[in-house]
C-alpha cells in the first residue's frame, strides 16, 4: 500500500512540475515577444544636421559630406545572394523635425510586377525602413510600438496597421529616387511618430533631440524579375534561422544614438 502511495504520489509530482515547467517556458516565450527591455546592440551614433538636406536624391547637402556610410549586407531571407547581385549602403542624420536617410543600392535589375502597392509589396524591388522611436523594444504585430515602412519603386510608402492590414503612409516619408545605369539613390525625411500614433487621427510627430536613442533597421527586397522575391538583405545581424520572421520584435533593431 505505501509503495502505490508512493508512486500515486511521484506520478502527480512529476505532473506537477511539468505543468510549471510549461507555463515557465510560455511565459518566456510570451515576454520575448512582447519584450520592453531592449537590450541597445550595434549602436550607431547620428550626427544633426545644421542646414535641412534637400529631398533631391543628390548627395551633395553638407551633411550628407560630413557623415560616414554603413553597410547593409545580412541575409535575412532564404536565399543566398552575392555582391554581383546587390550591394548597398546607407548615411543618415537629424533634425528636431525629421530622421534623414540617404541611400545607394546597385542593382542591376528593377523588378515591379505588382503595380498595387498594397499587394505583394514585398516581392517587388523595395527599400523597408523599421524605426522604433523610443527604442523600447518587443512586439509591433498589433501595434504602433514600432514601424515598418516599404518604400517601393513608384515611391509609395506601405505600412501596416494595427489589426495587420497594409496602408499607405506616404504622408510619414517624403522621398526621391533616382536611378543611372545600375545605381539608385534614395533620399528620404521621414516624419517619427511614437507608439500613441493612430491611425485616422490627428498625431503629433516626435521633436527629436540630442541623446535620444531609437532603434533602426534598414533592408533592400531584391528580385530580378520572378514571381517572388529572391533575397532579403538588412542591415542588422540577426541570430538563427527564418530572420525576417524576428523582425516583428524590434529588439532586433540596431540602436541610433542623435548626437549634436
Amino acid at each position: 500500500m505505501k509503495r502505490l502511495f508512493s508512486l500515486c504520489f511521484l506520478i502527480l509530482l512529476l505532473g506537477c512540475i511539468s505543468n510549471i515547467w510549461g507555463f515557465i517556458i510560455n511565459t518566456n516565450e510570451k515576454n520575448i515577444e512582447n519584450s520592453q527591455n531592449k537590450i541597445d546592440h550595434q549602436i550607431i551614433e547620428v550626427k544633426k544636421a545644421t542646414i535641412v538636406p534637400k529631398i533631391d536624391g543628390k548627395m551633395d547637402d553638407p551633411i550628407w559630406k560630413e557623415v560616414l556610410w554603413h553597410g547593409f549586407d545580412q541575409n535575412w531571407g532564404e536565399n543566398t545572394y552575392t555582391f554581383n547581385d546587390f550591394f548597398g549602403r546607407y548615411k543618415i542624420a537629424w533634425t528636431p523635425e525629421a530622421l534623414y536617410v540617404l541611400v545607394e543600392t546597385k542593382d542591376d535589375v528593377l523588378h515591379d510586377h505588382t503595380k498595387d502597392p498594397l499587394r505583394f509589396w514585398w516581392n517587388d524591388d523595395s527599400l523597408d525602413i523599421y524605426i522604433d522611436a523610443n527604442n523600447s523594444g518587443g512586439s509591433h504585430k498589433h501595434s504602433n510600438n514600432a514601424f515598418a515602412y516599404n518604400i517601393n519603386l513608384d515611391e509609395n510608402v506601405v505600412g501596416i496597421d494595427e489589426n495587420e492590414n497594409p496602408i499607405l503612409r506616404n504622408d510619414h516619408i517624403n522621398m526621391k529616387r533616382v536611378t543611372q545605369n545600375d545605381v539608385t539613390i534614395w533620399e528620404f525625411e521621414i516624419i517619427i511618430y511614437d507608439e500613441k500614433f493612430k491611425d485616422g487621427h490627428i498625431n503629433d510627430p516626435m521633436i527629436l533631440q540630442s541623446g535620444q536613442k531609437s532603434g533602426f533597421a534598414i533592408a533592400y527586397n531584391d528580385n530580378d524579375g520572378y514571381s517572388e522575391r529572391e533575397s532579403l538583405i538588412g542591415s542588422v545581424f540577426i541570430a538563427g534561422n527564418k530572420k525576417s520572421k524576428k523582425l516583428i520584435n524590434a529588439d532586433v533593431f540596431c540602436t541610433i544614438v542623435l548626437k549634436e
